[in-house]
């Protein structure tokens, strides 16, 4: 019954963080009804405030724990922090090599070939790279349930400034989504939607890792840096 509660309440949090970052990338989507013109340089400056807010929290928030995580379980702390994150970024890699996507910034679509929509692909790149988000976060509400004590508010603390950083990312993501579509001639009111819907993996990973991470508890170190390397690539 304790393994339930716990359960349940690791997902109400993840609820409760991953709707803040989904609300983020649908406020950043609505961009898109108060831009008459999409410019170059705000999706820099928009992308580039994503990059400095996800390496820090891919350090600080995934990377950190997971070798406290390691070195509490008797483990050589940097192994699996090492192995997890290039197993992350390996994934990624894979991910970016067969899903077919397309970058805001590029002509040429990425990833097997396939008859889909020059808009369609926008989205799905942005979905791909929401998947290790809401990974993340959902890890650390679930180690945040199961510790206990100061560690227990330690990760909790963690897991909402993940939260919250990831959040503030998603803003400009969300425009960086919305913007592009409405140049390529879609209405204001479907890009904002489309926009609005690349962020909704963020709360179904996070259901799917917390479900995951209690089955299999000696791996969240692995986990959590391979949450790290996901986002970093």
């Amino acid at each position: 019954m304790q393994i339930d509660a716990n359960l349940m309440q690791s997902l109400i949090w993840a609820a409760m963080g991953c709707g803040f970052t989904w609300f983020m990338t649908t406020a950043g989507s609505a961009v898109v009804f108060f831009f008459r013109k999409d410019r170059a340089i705000t999706h820099r400056i928009f992308l580039g405030f994503a990059a400095g807010v996800m390496i820090a929290a891919s350090v600080w928030s995934l990377l950190n724990p997971a070798i406290e995580q390691a070195e509490e379980m008797g483990q050589i702390g940097w192994i699996p922090a090492a192995g997890g994150f290039l197993l992350g970024v390996a994934f990624l890699m894979a991910l970016d090599s067969l899903l077919p996507h397309l970058h805001a910034e590029s002509d040429e679509p990425e990833g097997i070939q396939t008859s889909w929509k020059r808009t369609t692909l926008l989205v799905s790149a942005v979905t791909l790279h929401n998947i290790p988000e809401g990974m993340s976060v959902g890890l650390l509400f679930s180690m945040a349930s199961q510790a206990q004590g100061v560690a227990g508010e330690a990760y909790l603390g963690m897991a909402f400034a993940l939260a919250l950083g990831i959040g503030l990312q998603n803003f400009p993501e969300g425009a960086a989504i919305s913007l592009p579509l409405r140049r390529e001639g879609m209405s204001r009111a479907k890009a904002f939607a489309m926009g609005s819907l690349s962020g909704i993996v963020e709360p179904i990973g996070a259901v799917l890792t917390i479900l995951a991470a209690r089955m299999i508890v000696p791996a969240l170190p692995y986990l959590l840096s391979f949450a790290a390397g996901a986002m970093i690539y």
